[in-house]
């Protein structure tokens, strides 16, 4: 296991460096820049010409990545052109406020999804899994967006019972945790909401495809309690695919976490990311980006070694 955590490591290195090329390659081809931003009408190709020297942007683009890629080499991932603050101060100020939204969106969601999969994989093609199955395929054809917008509508204007946005009410000077619980709710609500469709249905197709293996029938036919079947048994081998599903998941959690925190101007990764965009505040696209891309293969890295330890059968070869 260790050989193979080692090789996929050193697999993840190259394609981290297609990755932030091709991020960094897009980001500046995209006609705008920093400088037709910060002046807005006043834009003059003089002006312009000056703040792109001042900022390093008039260096061809080979040799503003190069720079780039040394920097972040050495734990430096910039200087915010619109923040006047360095990339990495507001990837930690941010980070933890989308990380306490993903996860909880990934632990609620995973338990709610594997009951709705057990439950439509025994009760297949009965009243309860048609039930389940209209309702799931209802959230999974809502934009987040029009479904965050919804419960907005519902429970912060018309029952007042939720704050709306943000991270803190209006007197607070200095918010603690405990204190912007409330205005998790309703971004948390959404993420969860949008994830658990996929999940329980995967789990649903792999829960009725080892319901039908040799193994299954084996257990009931020792006399096995039906309970002991279904989670020692089945529901163990099942979870397989959502594992490695969960893995693969994390750039769709923050992408969704994006449109969730701009809707509900939650002070995030992805309203950090957002704001940046619209600025084209390069140093702190490439840092999400980069980021994100060190998440993912470390998740992905993670599901493997989840597998190996649900399923012992599984060895990994660094072949």
């Amino acid at each position: 296991m260790v050989h193979y955590v080692i090789h996929r490591i050193l697999q993840a290195i190259p394609t981290m460096f297609g990755i932030t090329a091709l991020s960094f390659l897009l980001m500046h081809i995209i006609p705008g820049g920093p400088a037709v931003v910060m002046l807005g009408d006043k834009a003059t190709p003089q002006l312009i010409a000056q703040i792109n020297r001042s900022l390093g942007l008039d260096k061809p683009l080979y040799v503003q990545y190069a720079i780039w890629l040394w920097h972040l080499l050495h734990g430096n991932f910039g200087y915010s052109y619109t923040y006047h603050q360095n990339v990495i101060s507001l990837i930690v100020e941010n980070l933890p406020r989308t990380l306490i939204l993903v996860v909880v969106a990934i632990t609620l969601s995973h338990i709610v999804a594997i009951g709705l999969g057990v439950i439509q994989a025994i009760r297949r093609e009965k009243i309860v899994d048609n039930l389940i199955t209209i309702v799931v395929y209802f959230l999974y054809s809502m934009p987040t967006f029009w479904l965050g917008m919804i419960l907005i509508s519902i429970f912060s204007i018309n029952l007042h019972w939720l704050p709306s946005g943000g991270v803190a009410n209006s007197p607070e000077q200095n918010p603690t945790l405990l204190s912007e619980l409330d205005h998790i709710v309703l971004p948390g609500v959404v993420l969860i909401l949008v994830t658990i469709p996929g999940w329980s249905r995967y789990l649903r197709s792999s829960m009725i495809e080892t319901l039908i293996q040799d193994y299954i029938r084996t257990a009931h036919a020792k006399g096995l309690k039906r309970s002991q079947v279904l989670l020692k048994h089945a529901l163990r081998n099942s979870l397989l695919p959502l594992v490695t599903l969960a893995g693969m998941s994390v750039p769709s959690l923050f992408s969704g976490a994006l449109i969730i925190e701009m809707i509900f101007n939650y002070p995030g990764m992805g309203l950090l990311f957002w704001n940046a965009a619209q600025n084209r505040d390069y140093p702190i696209l490439l840092g999400i980006v980069t980021l994100v891309g060190v998440m993912t293969i470390v998740g992905n890295l993670l599901a493997d070694c989840v597998y190996s330890v649900l399923d012992p059968r599984i060895k990994y070869s660094h072949q």
